[in-house]
């Protein structure tokens, strides 16, 4: 009986160790709803950076736990989901997260702030997240003014002036529209017609109507992917040749099988990530591997490829963090990150939460491939 007592004990401190050799990252992600196949990559690229590191050893001596929950696009649900991961989980840091407004929420009810945690890698270039200053969310890639700066001064450059604005009407949405309104007053140019849907919805048909008042020369969207498709599709149809350019978050792949060939060819997307699809840089061939070994059969996505890159920056960081990383300990590590992600690289500092400005176009071709 003493034995068996003992044997127990013994088990139970075993398991105990075990669980404290972990360092717990969490992510609410948007799996079911509007964005769910986008979020689903977004959780598969942080899933293959943590599963690589776990199968080198992990870091400082501990696995890496991920606690990877659905959100479905919901802002209550978002919230539900980081308190959960907060309290019960106990991660020291969160990742990979969808949604301006959604993230927006955490900050005004002070979630993030009143549990010290650091979120890297959110899936927005709102402006909203940005300024005014925040010690607590860590941007990988540029904002939506970049994005939209970017498109602006490409038309411009080519004598197209009416320019007309597709937009979520949400934090979302507004905040491209301003960045759009933002980067045509340098040029004294203002927006010749604007149409919006609802969050999680797909009515675009009035969206439409109201910008084809206007006679655009071309359509910026700020719009998630099926909306976006299903917009392009019905613009084109009553406007051939119209130029449409949309922000990164959309998928180039989807829109061309929602919208089809002959109206998503030459739509525009801007990029805030190198191309995951060519091997040229040392970092696209390492996600490429993690992919095939921890995700065989799953193709290649700037979504999955964008939060890959994060969870690389976060592991760098709980490294840097020491053996037992705390939430204010892997912040101070982040924030003086300088990294070079195998040729992506990434600069935080004490009042610098921007880590990139990196911005590529791309072009719709037959397939849907993206061309440069």
């Amino acid at each position: 009986m003493k034995k068996n007592l003992a044997l127990l004990v013994l088990s139970c401190a075993l398991s105990i160790g075990t669980t404290q050799a972990q360092v717990v990252i969490g992510q609410c992600a948007p799996l079911t709803g509007s964005l769910a196949k986008t979020g689903e990559a977004m959780a598969q690229g942080v899933r293959i950076a943590v599963e690589a590191a776990n199968a080198a050893g992990g870091i400082n001596g501990q696995k890496i736990k991920l606690v990877q929950k659905d959100d479905g696009y919901d802002t209550a649900k978002t919230v539900s989901c980081t308190q959960e991961l907060v309290d019960k989980e106990k991660a020291v840091a969160l990742i990979g997260y969808a949604g301006t407004g959604n993230i927006a929420e955490l900050l005004k009810r002070n979630v993030l702030g009143s549990a010290g945690i650091p979120l890297v890698a959110p899936y927005t270039g709102g402006a909203a997240l940005r300024e005014p200053f925040n010690p607590w969310i860590f941007h990988i890639r540029a904002g939506y003014d970049d994005e939209t700066r970017t498109m602006v001064d490409q038309f411009v450059s080519t004598g197209v002036k009416r320019i007309a604005v597709f937009y979520q009407n949400d934090a979302f949405g507004q905040s491209g529209l301003a960045g759009v309104e933002k980067a045509l007053a340098p040029h004294d140019i203002k927006l010749v017609s604007r149409g919006s849907y609802e969050k999680n919805t797909e009515d675009v048909g009035k969206a439409v109507d109201d910008i084809l008042k206007g006679n655009p020369q071309a359509v910026i969207m700020i719009a998630i992917t099926r909306p976006a498709a299903l917009f392009v599709k019905q613009m084109i149809e009553r406007s051939p040749g119209l130029q449409v350019f949309a922000i990164s978050v959309v998928s180039g792949e989807d829109i061309y099988r929602i919208a089809g060939e002959s109206a998503a060819r030459g739509v525009g997307i801007t990029q805030v990530m190198p191309s995951p699809f060519s091997g040229t840089q040392k970092v696209v061939r390492e996600y490429q591997d993690a992919l095939k070994t921890h995700a065989p059969g799953q193709p290649p996505s700037y979504a999955s490829f964008e939060e890959y890159i994060g969870a690389r920056v976060l592991i760098s960081a709980l490294k840097r963090a020491g053996g037992a990383a705390t939430r204010a300990s892997l912040i101070k590590a982040l924030e003086s990150t300088t990294a070079d992600i195998s040729g992506f690289k990434v600069a935080f500092g004490p009042q610098q939460r921007a880590g990139s400005k990196f911005v590529d176009v791309t072009m719709i071709g037959a397939g849907g491939k993206h061309l440069r």
